[in-house]
């Protein structure tokens, strides 16, 4: 915990810059009540797209959110749904329809941070990491290909270093993130006809809520976190606004020639 306070110092105030890139496009953040997906959702809508905030559990946290874009002159509805099942998937699309219209932006940042030894890893951890971290990014990634105009959209999925350097303790959830890579190529050439590009961002070691539980839990000790800092050649963690910058990026036509990539942002740390 005292560890996870001092990186959090790293972080921005949050107080974004509104350039209005991404005035009139309308966004979908799964996951966005708190982490990742909460920054991605307020940067967005600082640059000037309608978001739909997703979240799972956390309405108080969504809602939060929510009246921290609207505080600043944003537009954004918090809908619940969880990713993994195909039924919300489909909910949180029609709420999109209902409020706003249309769709321009998916980001894919829903998703399940748990590391586990070989010894431990069962069934249930194998199919809750992909029925959310990959089959819950199809269904909303099919969701969106049929809303998006004629001008095509972007769709951002959010991986992680490891799916590029995989460490020790986390072959489930690495294998997720490789398949998210894997994912984003393969949509990014079958959809580039319409005018639909899917990038990924893949953060290095951020300090969100997922981390710090997993730290918590003894899943992720805190003497790793320190070696991490330790060989990051930037010497600290990421942030969420990192994340959240690389977001309205990949969202906005500043990206226009971009697809099928992805953005490394882990300070150097291989």
């Amino acid at each position: 915990m005292h560890l996870l306070r001092r990186i959090a110092s790293f972080q921005g105030s949050g107080q974004e810059k509104t350039m209005n890139r991404l005035q009139g496009k309308v966004a979908i953040v799964t996951g966005a009540s708190k982490g990742l997906g909460a920054a991605i959702a307020k940067y967005l809508a600082a640059d000037g797209a309608s978001v739909v905030v997703n979240y799972a559990s956390s309405k108080a946290d969504a809602d939060r959110v929510v009246s921290e874009i609207a505080a600043k002159g944003g537009k954004a509805i918090a809908v619940k749904g969880n990713v993994g099942n195909r039924e919300d998937v489909a909910a949180l699309f029609a709420e999109t329809d209902k409020a706003f219209g249309k769709l321009d932006v998916l980001v894919n940042n829903a998703g399940v941070y748990e590391f586990l030894p070989l010894e431990a890893i069962t069934d249930e951890h194998f199919h809750r990491l992909f029925d959310l971290n990959v089959l819950g990014l199809i269904a909303a990634t099919q969701e969106a290909a049929k809303r998006f105009g004629d001008k095509g959209g972007s769709i951002i999925n959010i991986s992680s270093i490891v799916s590029l350097s995989p460490q020790a303790s986390g072959s489930v959830y690495a294998a997720t993130k490789g398949a998210v890579d894997a994912l984003t190529v393969s949509l990014a050439k079958e959809l580039a006809a319409r005018q639909i590009r899917v990038n990924t961002i893949h953060p290095g070691l951020i300090p969100t809520e997922g981390v710090q539980s997993n730290v918590e839990a003894g899943g992720y000790a805190a003497e790793r976190l320190k070696k991490v800092i330790s060989v990051t050649p930037l010497g600290r963690l990421g942030t969420p606004e990192d994340v959240a910058h690389a977001a309205v990026y990949l969202a906005s036509d500043e990206s226009a020639f971009m697809t099928g990539e992805g953005i490394v942002l882990s300070g150097g740390y291989r």
